[in-house]
């Protein structure tokens, strides 16, 4: 386990219940305590590479901030280790092409935390739209309340003492070195760690980098969407080094098969769709609609487990087709499972990686203020080359990703 407290906490014990916990690793002895006590005969570390380094298992969890994933990750597959990380996959879009390539190379089974995934309505959801419950699908929105950390705010000057428990160097990892702060009483600033970096472009990845990986994992899923043509966004404010306080991100789809191109709509910051697309309800602070020529699917939820189908203004019953896909023991089982079956989870990163890289080109239009015209194949912006930059990020010296 790399990431021992909050999420990291409840993904050990949920492995716990049916495999072994050999090794803990965490920069932060506080929030490492529980995992320790509860595991007092797994080895603990401070580095993930000391780790690696060490010790022999079969398996690994990464739950760290999002610019800690990839480098232990990569590290693991190129050891043949099964490799379960936390969601957004990744910090950058090169991170995730590499990650992807190297689970397949090594044959190991993956999967991203997106625990949605794995509950029986969001199946019988991505089930209902693959049968054409609501006909043919060309416009999907998705919301949500976040961000509920600072954003749009620019980096504190001032500097604290870095505590004797936590390791600062090691929670930077590949990003640039800064000094420790602490939030402040009559300031905006919170702090880095443990919660607030998400809204930093250093170490993560904003409201659409959190909650993209849940709210629209259905209806990319469902469609089985791909790498979008173009993406443009709309921010509230510009800050250099924290993503804004609200965006509305645009992503369009191309046609796939049968299905027709698909244009996608993001809303954080409280921002809702236009009321006009389901009158006379009022939308819940997060979930996501999809409109199709024969109704409209709407989830009130991030996972999209509960879901109601509309036609003609009145919510019908729903007419769930004959089940195609799986049904899962849950996300964390269904990866050990499939370890031990050589199955890959519905959440591999075959099918993570592209996701979290079509999510993260959102990020990179929201940073440049521009559309951007996206060339999957060659993995490139092609209207902005300046925008290419941000595909990819420098990893501090120690820290570099291994070598494909």
């Amino acid at each position: 386990m790399i990431g021992c407290g909050g999420k990291g906490l409840s993904d050990m014990q949920a492995c716990a219940e049916t495999h072994d916990i050999v090794a803990l690793c965490d920069v932060d002895h506080g929030k490492a305590k529980q995992a320790r006590t509860e595991q007092p005969k797994a080895t603990f570390y401070e580095d993930w590479r000391d780790l690696l380094d060490r010790e022999k298992f079969d398996a690994l969890v990464v739950s760290t901030p999002d610019h800690l994933h990839a480098g232990p990750a990569l590290a693991a597959i190129a050891l043949g280790v099964h490799v379960f990380v936390q969601k957004p996959l990744c910090h950058t879009v090169q991170e995730a092409r590499l990650l992807r390539a190297a689970a397949a190379r090594a044959r190991v089974i993956t999967s991203m935390g997106n625990q949605g995934t794995c509950l029986d309505g969001f199946r019988t959801a991505a089930e209902c739209v693959r049968g054409g419950v609501i006909g043919d699908v060309r416009e999907v929105h998705v919301w949500t309340d976040r961000p509920v950390w600072p954003q749009g705010i620019d980096r504190p000057t001032h500097v604290d003492a870095i505590p004797a428990t936590f390791r600062w160097d090691l929670w930077l990892g590949p990003a640039a070195w800064r000094p420790y702060a602490v939030g402040r009483k009559d300031g905006e600033f919170k702090g880095y760690a443990p919660f607030h970096w998400r809204g930093w472009w250093d170490f993560g990845t904003g409201a659409l980098g959190d909650m993209a990986c849940h709210v629209a994992n259905l209806p990319f899923f469902a469609l089985e969407l791909d790498a979008p043509t173009s993406v443009e966004a709309v921010a509230s404010d510009q800050h250099a080094e924290t993503a804004p306080k609200r965006s509305t991100i645009r992503f369009a789809f191309p046609a796939r098969g049968a299905r027709g191109p698909v244009a996608m709509t993001w809303y954080d910051g409280g921002d809702l769709p236009p009321a006009e697309l389901l009158p006379g309800v009022k939308l819940r602070s997060g979930g996501f609609l999809l409109v199709g020529s024969k109704g409209t699917l709407y989830s009130p939820t991030d996972y999209g487990e509960r879901f109601e189908i509309w036609r003609d203004g009145a919510q019908v019953p729903i007419d769930a087709p004959t089940p195609t896909l799986p049904r899962s023991p849950g996300v964390h089982q269904e990866w050990l499972q499939g370890i031990l079956t050589k199955t890959q989870p519905l959440a591999s990163f075959d099918y993570a990686a592209p996701f979290t890289e079509a999510m993260l080109l959102g990020n990179v239009a929201l940073r440049t203020g521009r559309r951007i015209e996206w060339d999957a194949a060659a993995m490139r912006i092609t209207n902005d080359g300046p925008a290419n930059e941000l595909l990819t990020k420098t990893y501090r010296r120690g820290f570099e990703l291994p070598k494909a």
